[in-house]
């Protein structure tokens, strides 16, 4: 595995929102950093973090890799995906650093625009640790 290949798993695993296809990327103690401070090891962590895909509906993701170096690489990541659900509404705004969306109970829900880089680290054919950092806001209307 190299950045390349790990990306397109993402990629499949995001958009077909299955967390044990993310999982899979992984190795069984590999680590997934979701923001510099927060981590999740080991592929029960991996598989309950990714759940929250499942909130999400018409996954697209795009990429493109920055670097690669064979057991190491860099990608610049793109997606969006329509709010499934006031759950995954109310997790997003209580993370965000950024201002709320202007919204009334029983407004629709937003279209999310993601915006982030990813680092990996691979070995014997998957992913030890991926770190990524990333913004996001609602589509712009």
């Amino acid at each position: 595995m190299n950045i390349h290949t790990f990306m397109l798993g993402y990629q499949a695993a995001w958009q077909q929102r299955d967390p044990s296809q993310f999982a899979a990327l992984f190795h069984p103690d590999g680590q997934y950093h979701n923001t510099p401070f927060q981590v999740q090891r080991g592929t029960a962590a991996l598989m309950d973090y990714w759940k929250r895909v499942q909130l999400q509906e018409d996954v697209r993701v795009r990429f493109e890799v920055l670097a690669d170096q064979g057991a190491s690489g860099i990608a610049h990541w793109h997606v969006t995906y329509q709010v499934a659900s006031e759950e995954l509404f109310q997790i997003w705004a209580r993370s965000t650093g950024t201002s709320l969306v202007a919204r009334q109970p029983g407004d629709p829900l937003p279209r999310m625009v993601l915006d982030g880089v990813l680092q990996g680290t691979f070995a014997d054919g998957l992913c030890s640790e991926a770190r990524i950092w990333w913004h996001s806001l609602p589509q712009p209307g």
